[in-house]
């Protein structure tokens, strides 16, 4: 899997191309074609969103090309600017303390942040 480093710096469409083509050299059934199809889309539009000439599709498209590639949902949701429905509900229920936890840990470095996650998780409330 690709650093976070490398992910940040590409492309919504590069990236899944990037990751479609790759599954492609060892195995056929990753063609442009046939992964629209599997997906619901049209190869042409597919192949669009690839050379970043259309913005990422909805969300459940961005869902379904996460799970064909067996990539993280969330990650390439981000990538495409959008996030998950579900999160955005969990936001929505109390915007300014979410707001502010997330600005927080704009700076802070990841292995941080996995604690805080590991202490929320398994913590006792």
């Amino acid at each position: 899997m690709p650093t976070v480093y490398y992910i940040v710096h590409m492309t919504f469409g590069s990236y899944i191309r990037e990751q479609r083509e790759a599954l492609r050299a060892s195995d056929k059934r990753f063609s442009v074609r046939q992964v629209a199809q599997r997906i619901g889309v049209e190869p042409a539009y597919l192949s669009k969103i690839e050379r970043d000439e259309v913005a990422p599709p909805s969300e459940a498209k961005v869902r379904a090309l996460a799970e064909e590639l067996g990539e993280d949902p969330d990650v390439l949701l981000a990538m495409a600017g959008k996030v998950s429905t579900d999160l955005l509900e969990i936001i929505r229920k109390r915007p300014a303390l979410f707001a502010a936890l997330l600005r927080q840990l704009r700076e802070t470095p990841d292995d941080a942040v996995l604690r805080v996650v590991r202490e929320v998780r398994d913590g006792e409330w």
